[in-house]
């Protein structure tokens, strides 16, 4: 249970009073770039004092709850298919089951190094992805293999795993960028359910600090949504490439610096 607790022990009323407004920023993000949230919370979360297991734990809550959300906005406004969407999300289910388990049996240095080498990848598929190459339509067991993965790797790192998934599905299997944002946003709402059952049998979630996070990510994914669905496929490339490379730092840091 001491990986639930905060390292800055004296600061926890300061803390929980903060999560509000870190989880504002945090669901405007999610809503933009079609993530969790996970990439950011569990960096930032880790600067300020947490461990990375608590940082995991409550990081898989609180997209549980922007997720959710964010996603019933993206389909008012028909941005992916629902077969498509529920084939990716039976494959995550699966592979974030299994994450709690590699959360209590990997070390601390290598979900931290994990989590910088999918960040380092990102930014690389990102830089030299072509958003002109039209849409193409990827078949129903590469769509739940690539669920499976992405999740498994994911959320053992604390992450839902769309912003690993949006390069991959732009990148390899040529999705229209706009769309591949939505369909990730829908995809964590399975890997970090799934992820969430299989952490809290491990007493890694810190359920407090998390719905407190996860309530200001509601009204923070609202506004992102919004956003999103007005930006254009180059400007939302050139802020998923700014929001990376800032992440990739902090981890760093992180891993680094401890």
């Amino acid at each position: 249970m001491r990986e639930i607790l905060p390292v800055l022990a004296g600061a926890g009323v300061k803390m929980l009073l903060f999560l509000p407004f870190l989880g504002v920023a945090v669901g405007f993000v999610s809503g933009f770039f079609g993530i969790g949230g996970g990439m950011m919370i569990v960096p930032v979360m880790m600067a300020l004092g947490y461990g990375v297991k608590a940082a995991i734990g409550i990081s898989v809550l609180q997209m549980l709850m922007s997720s959710a959300v964010g996603s019933y906005f993206n389909y008012k406004n028909a941005d992916f298919r629902m077969r498509d969407a529920l084939t990716l999300g039976l494959g995550a289910l699966a592979g974030a089951s299994l994450s709690g388990f590699v959360v209590v049996s990997a070390p601390d240095w290598a979900l931290k190094g994990g989590l910088a080498l999918a960040l380092a990848f990102c930014v690389y598929k990102m830089l030299f992805v072509n958003l002109d190459s039209g849409e193409r339509t990827p078949p129903k067991w590469a769509l739940f293999t690539i669920g499976f993965a992405v999740a498994l790797v994911a959320v053992s790192m604390g992450i839902g795993g769309a912003f690993l998934l949006t390069p991959i599905m732009v990148g390899f299997l040529g999705m229209d960028i706009k769309k591949a944002v939505s369909l990730g946003l829908f995809f964590v709402i399975f890997s970090s359910f799934s992820g969430f059952v299989s952490m809290s049998a491990q007493g890694l979630v810190d359920y407090r600090a998390g719905l407190i996070m996860g309530l200001g990510s509601i009204v923070g994914v609202y506004f992102g949504t919004k956003a999103h669905h007005l930006a254009s496929k180059a400007t939302t490339r050139k802020w998923l490439l700014i929001f990376y490379v800032c992440m990739l730092a902090l981890t760093l840091k992180s891993l680094i610096w401890g």
